[in-house]
């Protein structure tokens, strides 16, 4: 497949759609590619987040949380509204973040997302990380992805174990 490169001038940055990921010097994933917004602001690649509705630095973290995001609206129905990206969490004077979570209709927690740059492996610090975040939340699935491999826990609470599913649900079926 042909790669193209659009560059549209917008005051003193430029912005890139469609460019080749080696440009931007950043890995494929095992996700699918979506059109992609990258700006060149004061000598640093940013990238838009549909989200947070601005640009933010274009780091390999990063780069998998916009592809993972936009996989979740674009493939699997998620509504954008009902997603956030970087939720402070308070536990006492301890201040935490979770990179995405998933809220219901009625504002509360389905799903915390954790991510992690394509050269980090996904390890058990991992997952003792995400239940941390959900120590707080109490949400129903739990998601960790590093762009390659993606790994998706649904709580039992009641029979307290978990449930390693085969793929992340569509949003319809959570």
């Amino acid at each position: 497949m042909q790669a193209f490169c659009f560059i549209l001038m917008a005051g003193n940055s430029h912005i890139l759609k469609f460019t080749p990921y080696y440009i931007y010097n950043m890995q494929e994933l095992n996700l699918p590619r979506y059109e992609i917004r990258v700006e060149r602001c004061a000598g640093r690649l940013t990238i838009f987040d549909i989200l947070r509705r601005r640009h933010v630095a274009l780091t390999p973290e990063e780069w998998v949380r916009q592809h993972f995001i936009h996989y979740l609206i674009d493939h699997k129905g998620y509504p954008q509204g009902l997603l956030a990206n970087e939720v402070e969490l308070r536990c006492g004077e301890k201040s935490l973040r979770c990179d995405s979570v998933l809220y219901d209709r009625t504002l509360r927690p389905r799903m915390i997302i954790e991510y992690k740059a394509p050269s980090v492996n996904i390890t058990p610090k991992v997952f003792q990380q995400i239940s941390t975040y959900n120590l707080l939340l109490h949400v129903d699935y739990l998601v960790v992805s590093n762009g390659l491999i993606h790994y998706c826990v649904k709580m039992d609470y009641d029979n307290q174990k978990y449930l390693f599913l085969e793929d992340i649900p569509e949003y319809k079926n959570l």
